[in-house]
């Protein structure tokens, strides 16, 4: 194994000027201020370009304005600073540091500090070293080395072989390996535990480390890392290089973050933001349906209207004339009987169509699919009968019991018996069926029509969002893709089979629940 070394080396011979801004403005601040106007430092320029705290009366922030610093209670102001090279958290607040971390240009680097005595110790140690160069290019050491060491940033420095020549307590932290199994280890090895480098190892994954050997430049990236739990890793990278004299790369320093808990919850937060938009979607179509629907219920619904009204007159007639006779008492019986089923029906339908109209949260339960079948039939028999098309249906005489939503179901077969529909301008056949299999644990439903079929070309689109072949303001084109989308949810499978004239069949399967599971 090659030679290591405990820290970087640096080749100086002039000023290294870096543009650094302060969030917190207490003692901690107070003190860095301090030390930057003392002018320590003959190697480093460190130019403070401003100062963030909520509080305009933190001693920091009154040193910070009688230096002619800017000061500000606006982090993205402070943040939106020209040239910013890094930014030095002072804060100890956790939050604090996510939100700049959040805010932060790309490329700008954030630096995290705890323990103001530990500043303050070290002031008193610079200004007692103070009187020659040595010892204050060693003085400068010591804090850069302590400032790294308790950075809460994980922070490596690697050889331009790729070997690692220092790494901070933060940084074998997170790699959960000791300093001995680090230090002079290839930095892909610790990383990614293989053998030869990222460029070889993940072609198309931008290594920063050699970007940087590449360019001289900083560069910034997110890579995802075998964790030492077994799980991935999610890490925020940013390497900056360092020169000697003639320019050259001689090592990288390279920040680590991990950023696996952000990760996962922005990626709950649109999961739950996709969840909300797939279920007003659904909703949305169901009122597109609830429009298509609308006529022919209102036709169906009018027909045993005006026969009540019929009824209800021909027996008022009857009751005007006077004492109605006994053959006329059994006949009213008759009407009543009759009357009364009509409403029931008017009363069904009426319900039918507020249930589907009704917005409820999804909820995947123990049903009996057929069930979602039978109410979309229920709900377009009438329509069906007015546009002349006869309906066969055949389905499974056992409950069908999926774990699903049954309103999103019901949207699915719905969505399909109306593709079928309009399929068929001039009339046809709809054949439904529906059948089990025990043995395999799944269940087939067939939606069969005898229209003009689906073009070969246009197969490929057919669930594809706002895809539709017919004329614009007819259609949304969200049917079908919904119907995918409902279908996948509830961990099924759909296929078409159709030719061009020779109609279209859709068949659907689901897993159904297992008697030993359904009776437990």
């Amino acid at each position: 194994m090659r030679e290591t070394h405990e820290t970087a080396k640096v080749v100086v011979n002039e000023k290294f000027s870096i543009n650094v801004v302060l969030v917190g403005g207490g003692r901690a601040c107070r003190f860095f201020l301090g030390l930057v106007r003392n002018n320590l430092s003959p190697v480093f320029n460190i130019n403070i370009q401003g100062v963030y705290d909520k509080n305009p009366d933190a001693e920091g922030m009154l040193l910070a304005r009688q230096m002619g610093i800017c000061t500000t209670d606006n982090l993205q102001e402070l943040l939106a600073v020209e040239r910013l090279d890094s930014v030095l958290v002072l804060t100890g607040k956790r939050q604090v540091l996510l939100e700049i971390i959040r805010l932060r240009p790309r490329g700008v680097g954030v630096l995290e500090l705890r323990g103001n005595n530990i500043v303050r110790k070290f002031v008193a140690m610079l200004n007692r070293w103070r009187e020659s160069t040595v010892q204050k290019l060693k003085a400068e050491k010591t804090l850069s080395n302590l400032l790294i060491r308790q950075s809460a940033t994980s922070i490596v420095f690697i050889n331009t072989d790729f070997t690692i020549a220092y790494a901070n307590r933060a940084y074998l932290d997170t790699v959960k390996k000791a300093k001995e199994k680090v230090i002079g280890a290839h930095c892909y090895e610790i990383s990614h535990g293989i053998n030869t480098p990222c460029s070889s190892a993940f072609p198309g994954v931008k290594c920063p480390m050699l970007e940087t050997l590449r360019t001289g430049r900083d560069v910034h990236v997110i890579h995802d890392h075998p964790g030492a739990d077994g799980q991935r890793m999610y890490c925020d990278l940013t390497t900056y290089p360092i020169k000697n004299d003639d320019g050259e790369v001689t090592q990288v320093i390279e920040f680590w973050r991990d950023v696996t808990v952000e990760f996962s919850d922005r990626w709950h937060k649109k999961a739950k933001e996709f969840e909300s938009n797939i279920q007003k979607m659904i909703q949305e179509d169901r009122m597109i349906s609830l429009g298509k629907l609308a006529a022919s219920v209102a036709h169906e619904i009018n027909n045993p209207i005006q026969g009540l009204l019929t009824f209800c007159g021909y027996m008022q007639d009857i009751l005007a004339a006077g004492t109605p006779a006994e053959g006329s008492l059994e006949e009213f019986k008759g009407h009543l009987q009759l009357m009364s089923r009509e409403l029931e029906r008017v009363g069904g339908i009426v319900s039918g169509l507020l249930s589907f109209a009704r917005e409820s949260g999804v909820e995947h339960t123990h049903i009996d699919a057929n069930k979602a079948l039978e109410a979309a039939l229920s709900l377009t028999r009438h329509k069906m009968k007015l546009a002349n098309i006869t309906l066969t249906a055949d389905l499974c005489r056992t409950p069908v019991m999926v774990v699903g939503d049954i309103n999103q179901l019901q949207q699915c077969f719905l969505n399909l018996i109306f593709n079928a529909v309009d399929s068929m301008p001039e009339g046809g056949k709809l054949s439904v069926a529906s059948w089990m299999d025990e043995a395999l644990e799944k269940v087939w439903f067939t939606i069969q029509d005898t229209g003009y079929g689906i073009p070969e070309k246009i197969r490929n689109n057919l669930f594809d969002p706002f895809f539709t072949t017919k004329d614009s303001g007819k259609n949304t084109g969200l049917g079908l893709s919904i119907v995918y989308g409902v279908v996948k949810n509830h961990r099924g499978t759909i296929k078409v089979d159709s030719r061009e004239g020779e109609g279209a069949t859709f068949t659907l399967t689901f897993p159904v629940i297992p008697d030993n599971v359904r009776n437990a």
